[in-house]
Protein backbone atom coordinates (compact mmCIF):
# COMPACT_ATOMS: atom_id res chain seq x y z
CA UNK A 1 0.00 0.00 0.00
CA UNK A 2 1.54 3.38 -1.57
CA UNK A 3 2.53 5.25 2.11
CA UNK A 4 0.57 8.53 2.63
CA UNK A 5 1.03 11.52 5.07
CA UNK A 6 -0.56 15.18 5.48
CA UNK A 7 1.92 17.85 4.35
CA UNK A 8 0.80 21.27 5.07
CA UNK A 9 1.45 23.71 1.82
CA UNK A 10 2.50 27.24 1.39
CA UNK A 11 -0.89 28.78 3.73
CA UNK A 12 -0.45 25.93 6.26
CA UNK A 13 -3.18 24.16 5.26
CA UNK A 14 -2.90 20.17 5.67
CA UNK A 15 -3.96 17.66 2.56
CA UNK A 16 -3.26 13.92 2.32
CA UNK A 17 -0.09 13.37 -0.03
CA UNK A 18 0.90 10.18 -1.50
CA UNK A 19 4.03 9.20 -2.52
CA UNK A 20 4.57 7.80 -5.73
CA UNK A 21 6.82 4.62 -6.36
CA UNK A 22 10.53 5.64 -6.55
CA UNK A 23 12.33 5.72 -10.15
CA UNK A 24 14.26 2.71 -11.25
CA UNK A 25 17.33 4.68 -10.93
CA UNK A 26 20.88 2.40 -11.02
CA UNK A 27 22.55 2.07 -7.39
CA UNK A 28 25.72 1.98 -9.12
CA UNK A 29 27.36 3.44 -12.55
CA UNK A 30 30.11 4.13 -14.07
CA UNK A 31 31.91 7.40 -14.19
CA UNK A 32 30.44 9.75 -17.20
CA UNK A 33 32.70 9.60 -20.61
CA UNK A 34 30.96 12.60 -22.05
CA UNK A 35 31.21 15.05 -18.82
CA UNK A 36 33.87 15.77 -15.84
CA UNK A 37 30.69 15.52 -12.89
CA UNK A 38 32.19 16.64 -9.35
CA UNK A 39 29.52 16.18 -6.62
CA UNK A 40 30.31 18.58 -3.50
CA UNK A 41 29.72 16.33 -0.43
CA UNK A 42 28.38 17.18 2.86
CA UNK A 43 29.33 16.28 6.23
CA UNK A 44 26.99 14.25 8.78
CA UNK A 45 26.98 15.74 12.07
CA UNK A 46 27.30 13.39 15.69
CA UNK A 47 24.59 14.49 17.53
CA UNK A 48 25.60 11.48 20.48
CA UNK A 49 28.79 14.09 21.30
CA UNK A 50 29.28 16.19 24.65
CA UNK A 51 29.69 19.63 22.56
CA UNK A 52 27.72 22.81 22.27
CA UNK A 53 26.28 22.42 18.81
CA UNK A 54 26.65 26.07 18.27
CA UNK A 55 30.67 26.35 18.73
CA UNK A 56 31.98 22.80 18.43
CA UNK A 57 32.55 20.89 15.77
CA UNK A 58 31.35 16.86 16.01
CA UNK A 59 31.37 14.70 13.24
CA UNK A 60 29.99 11.22 12.46
CA UNK A 61 33.00 10.04 10.20
CA UNK A 62 32.05 6.74 9.69
CA UNK A 63 28.76 7.97 8.00
CA UNK A 64 30.65 11.00 5.96
CA UNK A 65 32.55 8.36 4.35
CA UNK A 66 29.76 6.04 3.97
CA UNK A 67 28.03 8.52 1.76
CA UNK A 68 31.53 9.37 -0.16
CA UNK A 69 31.72 5.69 -1.24
CA UNK A 70 28.15 6.15 -2.14
CA UNK A 71 28.88 9.12 -4.51
CA UNK A 72 31.77 7.09 -5.84
CA UNK A 73 29.67 4.11 -6.63
CA UNK A 74 27.29 6.71 -9.01
CA UNK A 75 30.83 7.39 -10.82
CA UNK A 76 31.15 11.03 -9.31
CA UNK A 77 33.93 12.61 -8.84
CA UNK A 78 33.88 14.41 -5.21
CA UNK A 79 34.56 18.28 -4.41
CA UNK A 80 35.51 17.94 -0.82
CA UNK A 81 35.75 20.54 2.55
CA UNK A 82 33.84 23.23 0.13
CA UNK A 83 30.92 25.08 1.09
CA UNK A 84 28.18 22.51 0.86
CA UNK A 85 30.13 20.72 3.48
CA UNK A 86 29.29 24.27 5.74
CA UNK A 87 33.41 25.16 5.22
CA UNK A 88 32.59 28.74 6.76
CA UNK A 89 29.04 28.01 8.03
CA UNK A 90 30.11 25.55 11.32
CA UNK A 91 33.07 23.50 10.05
CA UNK A 92 36.48 25.39 10.37
CA UNK A 93 39.90 24.69 8.62
CA UNK A 94 40.83 22.08 11.53
CA UNK A 95 37.52 19.73 10.64
CA UNK A 96 38.17 20.32 7.06
CA UNK A 97 42.01 19.20 7.62
CA UNK A 98 41.24 15.87 9.00
CA UNK A 99 38.18 15.29 6.49
CA UNK A 100 40.77 15.79 3.51
CA UNK A 101 42.88 13.69 4.94
CA UNK A 102 40.43 10.72 5.59
CA UNK A 103 38.98 11.16 2.25
CA UNK A 104 42.39 10.70 0.29
CA UNK A 105 43.04 7.87 2.23
CA UNK A 106 39.13 6.53 1.46
CA UNK A 107 39.80 7.28 -2.15
CA UNK A 108 42.42 4.84 -2.33
CA UNK A 109 40.79 2.37 -1.46
CA UNK A 110 38.41 2.74 -4.36
CA UNK A 111 39.44 1.73 -7.56
CA UNK A 112 38.88 4.82 -9.91
CA UNK A 113 37.97 7.51 -6.64
CA UNK A 114 38.88 10.49 -7.25
CA UNK A 115 38.50 13.78 -5.54
CA UNK A 116 40.17 17.38 -5.31
CA UNK A 117 39.36 19.08 -2.06
CA UNK A 118 38.38 23.28 -0.81
CA UNK A 119 41.74 25.41 -0.45
CA UNK A 120 41.05 28.91 1.51
CA UNK A 121 41.54 30.90 3.83
CA UNK A 122 39.11 30.82 6.23
CA UNK A 123 41.25 29.88 8.88
CA UNK A 124 42.42 33.45 9.03
CA UNK A 125 40.74 35.61 11.70
CA UNK A 126 39.61 38.58 10.72
CA UNK A 127 41.67 40.69 13.37
CA UNK A 128 45.02 38.83 11.47
CA UNK A 129 43.91 39.53 8.05
CA UNK A 130 45.61 42.90 7.59
CA UNK A 131 47.40 42.83 4.37
CA UNK A 132 47.64 40.92 1.33
CA UNK A 133 50.86 38.96 2.18
CA UNK A 134 48.54 37.36 5.50
CA UNK A 135 45.68 36.19 2.19
CA UNK A 136 48.26 34.51 0.51
CA UNK A 137 50.45 33.25 3.39
CA UNK A 138 46.94 31.33 4.53
CA UNK A 139 46.34 30.34 1.20
CA UNK A 140 49.57 28.48 0.80
CA UNK A 141 49.00 26.63 4.11
CA UNK A 142 45.61 25.01 2.95
CA UNK A 143 47.39 24.94 -0.65
CA UNK A 144 50.04 23.34 0.90
CA UNK A 145 48.64 20.54 3.02
CA UNK A 146 46.08 19.22 0.23
CA UNK A 147 48.88 18.99 -2.66
CA UNK A 148 51.11 17.31 0.89
CA UNK A 149 48.89 14.62 0.71
CA UNK A 150 48.91 14.18 -3.03
CA UNK A 151 45.64 15.84 -3.31
CA UNK A 152 44.66 18.49 -5.63
CA UNK A 153 43.28 21.53 -4.59
CA UNK A 154 39.97 23.86 -5.35
CA UNK A 155 41.02 26.96 -4.73
CA UNK A 156 38.16 28.43 -3.35
CA UNK A 157 36.86 32.35 -2.80
CA UNK A 158 38.57 33.92 0.10
CA UNK A 159 36.41 36.32 2.45
CA UNK A 160 39.77 37.71 3.56
CA UNK A 161 40.80 38.47 0.28
CA UNK A 162 37.69 40.41 -0.36
CA UNK A 163 38.02 42.50 2.56
CA UNK A 164 41.04 43.57 1.68
CA UNK A 165 41.05 43.81 -1.76
CA UNK A 166 40.89 47.15 -3.38
CA UNK A 167 41.02 46.80 -7.26
CA UNK A 168 41.30 43.81 -9.92
CA UNK A 169 45.46 44.30 -9.18
CA UNK A 170 45.56 42.69 -5.67
CA UNK A 171 43.40 39.73 -6.83
CA UNK A 172 45.62 39.07 -9.46
CA UNK A 173 48.82 40.03 -6.92
CA UNK A 174 47.34 36.87 -4.69
CA UNK A 175 46.62 34.72 -7.87
CA UNK A 176 49.52 35.21 -9.38
CA UNK A 177 51.39 33.90 -6.49
CA UNK A 178 49.28 30.83 -5.62
CA UNK A 179 49.41 29.69 -9.30
CA UNK A 180 52.85 29.98 -9.44
CA UNK A 181 53.47 27.63 -6.31
CA UNK A 182 50.99 25.06 -7.08
CA UNK A 183 52.56 21.83 -8.44
CA UNK A 184 49.39 20.76 -10.43
CA UNK A 185 46.13 22.36 -12.09
CA UNK A 186 43.54 23.47 -9.81
CA UNK A 187 40.26 24.12 -10.15
CA UNK A 188 39.29 27.72 -9.24
CA UNK A 189 36.29 28.83 -7.31
CA UNK A 190 33.66 32.07 -8.07
CA UNK A 191 31.39 32.01 -5.69
CA UNK A 192 28.25 34.83 -6.19
CA UNK A 193 27.28 37.15 -2.89
CA UNK A 194 24.48 35.30 -2.87
CA UNK A 195 25.86 32.59 -1.48
CA UNK A 196 27.98 34.14 0.71
CA UNK A 197 27.31 37.94 1.33
CA UNK A 198 31.26 38.86 1.89
CA UNK A 199 32.09 37.65 -1.25
CA UNK A 200 30.15 40.79 -2.84
CA UNK A 201 32.62 42.46 -5.12
CA UNK A 202 34.76 39.74 -6.03
CA UNK A 203 37.49 40.41 -8.63
CA UNK A 204 37.60 43.93 -7.45
CA UNK A 205 34.76 45.08 -8.81
CA UNK A 206 30.92 44.35 -8.66
CA UNK A 207 30.38 45.19 -12.52
CA UNK A 208 30.32 41.68 -14.10
CA UNK A 209 31.87 42.71 -17.52
CA UNK A 210 35.29 43.92 -15.37
CA UNK A 211 35.10 40.74 -13.27
CA UNK A 212 34.83 38.47 -16.29
CA UNK A 213 38.26 40.54 -17.92
CA UNK A 214 39.89 39.77 -14.86
CA UNK A 215 39.28 36.41 -14.32
CA UNK A 216 39.77 35.60 -18.14
CA UNK A 217 43.28 37.75 -18.03
CA UNK A 218 44.56 35.12 -14.84
CA UNK A 219 43.46 32.07 -16.51
CA UNK A 220 45.01 32.96 -19.94
CA UNK A 221 48.32 33.78 -17.46
CA UNK A 222 48.15 30.26 -16.26
CA UNK A 223 46.49 27.84 -18.14
CA UNK A 224 49.03 25.22 -17.97
CA UNK A 225 48.01 25.12 -14.20
CA UNK A 226 44.50 25.82 -14.49
CA UNK A 227 42.31 22.52 -15.11
CA UNK A 228 39.02 24.62 -15.08
CA UNK A 229 36.77 27.00 -13.25
CA UNK A 230 33.62 26.90 -11.23
CA UNK A 231 31.19 29.36 -11.25
CA UNK A 232 28.44 29.75 -9.09
CA UNK A 233 26.51 33.01 -9.47
CA UNK A 234 22.72 31.32 -10.67
CA UNK A 235 23.27 33.04 -13.59
CA UNK A 236 23.27 30.99 -17.23
CA UNK A 237 24.21 33.85 -19.42
CA UNK A 238 27.27 34.99 -17.07
CA UNK A 239 28.46 31.43 -17.21
CA UNK A 240 27.73 31.13 -21.05
CA UNK A 241 30.26 34.45 -21.46
CA UNK A 242 33.07 33.15 -19.24
CA UNK A 243 32.76 29.58 -20.67
CA UNK A 244 33.43 30.99 -24.23
CA UNK A 245 36.30 33.01 -23.21
CA UNK A 246 37.78 29.81 -21.83
CA UNK A 247 41.19 28.85 -23.95
CA UNK A 248 41.36 25.28 -24.90
CA UNK A 249 41.34 22.85 -22.64
CA UNK A 250 40.58 24.98 -19.38
CA UNK A 251 37.11 23.41 -18.67
CA UNK A 252 33.88 25.49 -17.43
CA UNK A 253 32.44 23.50 -14.47
CA UNK A 254 28.86 24.56 -13.40
CA UNK A 255 28.11 25.67 -10.01
CA UNK A 256 24.59 27.11 -11.41
CA UNK A 257 22.29 24.67 -9.11
CA UNK A 258 19.00 26.75 -10.94
CA UNK A 259 20.74 25.59 -14.61
CA UNK A 260 22.57 22.96 -14.83
CA UNK A 261 20.35 20.89 -17.21
CA UNK A 262 21.06 22.85 -19.71
CA UNK A 263 24.50 24.26 -19.10
CA UNK A 264 25.82 20.47 -18.90
CA UNK A 265 23.60 19.24 -22.24
CA UNK A 266 25.50 22.86 -23.96
CA UNK A 267 24.94 23.59 -27.41
CA UNK A 268 26.72 22.48 -30.50
CA UNK A 269 29.75 24.71 -29.40
CA UNK A 270 30.81 24.51 -25.74
CA UNK A 271 28.97 22.44 -22.62
CA UNK A 272 30.15 22.83 -19.20
CA UNK A 273 31.32 19.73 -16.52
CA UNK A 274 29.58 20.07 -13.18
CA UNK A 275 30.75 20.75 -10.10
CA UNK A 276 27.47 20.91 -8.17
CA UNK A 277 26.16 21.04 -4.19
CA UNK A 278 22.66 19.82 -5.52
CA UNK A 279 24.74 16.42 -6.86
CA UNK A 280 24.58 15.35 -3.32
CA UNK A 281 21.13 15.45 -3.35
CA UNK A 282 20.26 14.33 -6.66
CA UNK A 283 23.38 11.56 -7.30
CA UNK A 284 21.26 8.35 -8.69
CA UNK A 285 18.82 11.06 -10.94
CA UNK A 286 22.00 13.06 -12.18
CA UNK A 287 24.31 9.27 -12.69
CA UNK A 288 21.31 8.30 -14.64
CA UNK A 289 21.07 11.68 -16.75
CA UNK A 290 24.48 11.52 -17.25
CA UNK A 291 24.28 8.13 -18.60
CA UNK A 292 21.94 9.29 -21.29
CA UNK A 293 24.18 11.61 -21.90
CA UNK A 294 27.20 9.17 -22.78
CA UNK A 295 24.67 7.60 -25.45
CA UNK A 296 23.96 10.48 -26.80
CA UNK A 297 20.12 10.23 -25.91
CA UNK A 298 19.75 14.37 -24.90
CA UNK A 299 16.29 13.51 -24.71
CA UNK A 300 16.36 10.97 -21.66
CA UNK A 301 18.93 13.67 -20.00
CA UNK A 302 16.81 16.05 -19.89
CA UNK A 303 13.81 14.00 -18.90
CA UNK A 304 15.41 12.22 -16.08
CA UNK A 305 16.63 15.98 -14.67
CA UNK A 306 13.81 18.38 -15.64
CA UNK A 307 12.14 17.49 -12.53
CA UNK A 308 15.15 17.81 -10.61
CA UNK A 309 15.19 21.05 -11.22
CA UNK A 310 12.01 22.70 -9.17
CA UNK A 311 13.81 20.87 -6.85
CA UNK A 312 16.94 22.43 -7.20
CA UNK A 313 15.52 25.86 -7.16
CA UNK A 314 13.54 25.49 -3.66
CA UNK A 315 16.43 24.07 -2.05
CA UNK A 316 19.05 26.75 -2.63
CA UNK A 317 16.34 29.73 -2.98
CA UNK A 318 17.68 32.74 -1.29
CA UNK A 319 18.84 32.91 1.38
CA UNK A 320 21.25 30.79 -0.77
CA UNK A 321 23.52 30.08 1.96
CA UNK A 322 21.23 27.77 3.54
CA UNK A 323 21.22 25.32 1.41
CA UNK A 324 22.74 22.96 3.52
CA UNK A 325 19.45 22.24 5.09
CA UNK A 326 17.95 20.99 2.33
CA UNK A 327 20.68 18.94 1.07
CA UNK A 328 21.09 17.10 4.35
CA UNK A 329 17.23 17.36 5.01
CA UNK A 330 17.58 14.86 1.92
CA UNK A 331 20.52 12.66 2.83
CA UNK A 332 18.25 12.09 6.06
CA UNK A 333 15.14 11.27 4.58
CA UNK A 334 16.93 8.49 2.11
CA UNK A 335 19.08 6.87 4.65
CA UNK A 336 22.38 8.19 4.44
CA UNK A 337 22.15 9.33 8.02
CA UNK A 338 19.58 8.51 10.51
CA UNK A 339 19.04 11.82 12.42
CA UNK A 340 18.54 15.22 10.62
CA UNK A 341 20.92 16.84 12.80
CA UNK A 342 23.51 19.69 11.21
CA UNK A 343 26.48 21.33 12.55
CA UNK A 344 25.58 24.81 14.25
CA UNK A 345 22.17 23.44 14.54
CA UNK A 346 21.29 24.43 10.95
CA UNK A 347 18.62 22.79 10.45
CA UNK A 348 16.51 25.54 11.89
CA UNK A 349 17.39 27.83 9.01
CA UNK A 350 14.73 26.78 7.06
CA UNK A 351 11.45 26.63 8.00
CA UNK A 352 8.66 23.35 7.79
CA UNK A 353 6.58 24.78 5.33
CA UNK A 354 10.40 24.48 3.15
CA UNK A 355 10.86 21.28 4.26
CA UNK A 356 7.21 19.86 3.08
CA UNK A 357 8.12 21.49 -0.20
CA UNK A 358 11.43 19.58 -0.81
CA UNK A 359 9.56 16.07 0.13
CA UNK A 360 6.67 16.84 -2.58
CA UNK A 361 9.02 17.81 -5.21
CA UNK A 362 11.87 15.16 -4.19
CA UNK A 363 9.18 12.27 -3.92
CA UNK A 364 7.87 13.97 -7.78
CA UNK A 365 11.66 13.59 -9.04
CA UNK A 366 11.40 9.99 -8.31
CA UNK A 367 14.46 10.47 -5.69
CA UNK A 368 12.70 8.74 -2.47
CA UNK A 369 14.43 5.44 -2.14
CA UNK A 370 12.11 4.18 0.31
CA UNK A 371 8.84 5.94 0.77
CA UNK A 372 7.58 4.07 3.88
CA UNK A 373 11.13 5.09 5.64
CA UNK A 374 10.62 9.05 4.04
CA UNK A 375 7.28 9.25 5.27
CA UNK A 376 8.06 7.74 8.47
CA UNK A 377 10.98 9.95 8.76
CA UNK A 378 9.01 13.69 7.82
CA UNK A 379 5.61 12.31 9.79
CA UNK A 380 8.33 12.31 12.82
CA UNK A 381 9.36 15.99 11.69
CA UNK A 382 5.32 17.42 10.98
CA UNK A 383 4.95 15.77 14.77
CA UNK A 384 7.81 17.77 16.13
CA UNK A 385 6.71 21.06 14.84
CA UNK A 386 2.89 20.61 15.90
CA UNK A 387 1.61 19.18 12.78
CA UNK A 388 -0.48 16.23 13.83
CA UNK A 389 -0.49 13.12 12.02
CA UNK A 390 -3.61 11.58 13.82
Amino acid sequence: MPATIRLPDSGGRLADFTLPKPSAFPATCAPSRSRIAYAAAHVVADPLRTVDPWQTTAINWDATMAFRHHLWGLGFRIAEAMDTAQRGMGFDWAGAKELITRSIAEARTVPGADLASGAGTDHLAPADAKTLADVIAAYEEQVGFIEGLGGRAIVMASRALAKLGRGPDDYLRVYDRILDQCRGPVVLHWLGDMFDPALAGYWGSSDFSEQLETVVWLIQRHREKVEGIKISLLDADKEVALRDRLPEGVRMYTGDDFNYADLIAGDDRRHSHALLGIFDAIAPAAAAALAALDHGDEATFHAILAPTVPLSRRIFEAPTRYYKSGVIFMAWLNGHQDHFTMIGGQQSARSILHYADIFRLAAGAGLIVDPEQAAARMSALLTLNGISQA
